[in-house]
């Protein structure tokens, strides 16, 4: 089966009320991990990857990658996602690499690190929707810009990320500009800002409501209910790989990341894609210490890599459970990009009138 577009894998989420965690790739363990845990499940998979990713692993290692996990598990439907795209050229060049899902960030400018004004986000990002729905590629646009409201910082990754500090309005989206957003972009999916950030420095303590404002998305979905939400910087940290990580010689300090109540709540509102990056990075840094240790002379590679994928699943398989993903990838009937582009065409999948927030 070829790959689907992630409208397919949104539209049935939100018919069933659950989310699907977004995990990000560069390499082969991270992709058998992510694809050994969504069959063991029955998860639908989004495996995303950003600029970074693409010039890590080259466009052709990384497309293959993904390809092999759909001719491996061709009963799993399989989004290949284009994250923060800076530029609509970034995102028509993830299209004819063969991606099926592209985000435009409109939020930042082509720099990937300037705030941009509103009008340029709705110009960008309403140019890459016209081209990509025109080939049946779906399209996550972005509002509000991603950082902390401990700090009002941004937290780069893979250079991409606002610098400076900014005001806590510029990094909660407001839910009338939102429905206005989206409106006239037709975007099929809005990654929203609510204090969360990329990175494993998220909150330097467990967050509450000052500093991660889950309240804010069901503000979002009631001015925009038939819009699929996502988070962004949603990766939960959890402290066992930080213990595991610092007691092999790492040196991370305290920190925490989103608590999976908290996203479990914003899926009950509206989200559908959860972006976790760091989590299975954090795994992965901790199998590859611990086997280290264990046999300081050991110099294979596949030493290091077999416990970091393991360790990488266990992540993966948690996400698909605690989001209610598990189970529906058999019940998703599979559409290639063709199809939706017959379904944009004819007006089909435009968003419906928003509902203005009160």
């Amino acid at each position: 089966m070829a790959l689907v577009p992630l409208r397919l894998l949104l539209d049935h989420a939100a018919e069933n009320g659950y989310g699907i965690p977004a995990f990000n790739v560069n390499n082969l363990e991270q992709v058998q991990s992510i694809m050994e845990a969504a069959h063991e499940t029955d998860s639908p998979v989004i495996l995303q990857a950003s600029r970074g990713a693409r010039t890590y692993a080259g466009e052709n290692f990384l497309r293959h990658l993904i390809l092999a996990a759909v001719e491996t598990y061709p009963d799993i439907p399989v989004v290949m996602h284009q994250d923060h795209g800076n530029s609509p050229a970034t995102c028509f060049g993830a299209a004819a690499n063969g991606f099926t899902s592209v985000m435009m960030d409109g939020s930042l400018e082509a720099d990937a690190k300037t705030p941009a004004s509103y009008d340029y986000n709705v110009k960008v990002t309403r140019e890459v929707v016209d081209v990509a729905h025109a080939i049946g590629v779906s399209v996550e646009g972005e509002l509000g810009c991603l950082g902390s409201l401990e700090t009002g910082k941004g937290e780069a990754e893979d250079g991409h990320g606002f610098e400076g500090e900014l005001s806590k309005d510029q990094l909660l989206t407001d839910p009338a500009e939102a429905a206005d957003f989206v409106s006239k972009t037709k975007v099929d999916a809005l990654a929203i800002a609510i204090g969360t950030s990329h990175g494993a420095y998220k909150f330097t303590r467990k967050p509450t409501g000052e500093v991660l404002a889950i309240s804010r998305i069901a503000e979002i979905h009631k001015a925009i209910p038939n819009t699929h939400l996502v988070m962004h910087g949603s990766s939960s940290v959890p402290q066992e790989w930080l213990e595991m990580i610092n007691k092999y010689g790492g040196a991370i300090p305290e920190t925490y990341g989103v608590p999976v109540e908290e996203i479990q709540e914003g899926i009950r509102n509206g989200v559908r894609k959860v972006n976790i990056d760091t989590d299975n990075r954090l795994a992965f840094t901790a199998a590859v210490r611990e086997a280290a240790i264990a046999d300081p002379a050991n110099f294979d590679p596949r030493h290091f890599n077999k416990p970091a994928r393991k360790y990488m699943k266990q992540v993966c398989l948690d996400r698909y459970r605690q989001f209610w993903a598990a189970g529906n990838a058999s019940k998703i009937k599979q559409c290639d990009i063709n199809y939706f582009a017959s379904q944009y065409a004819k007006g089909v999948l435009d968003p419906k009138t928003a509902v203005v927030a009160a």
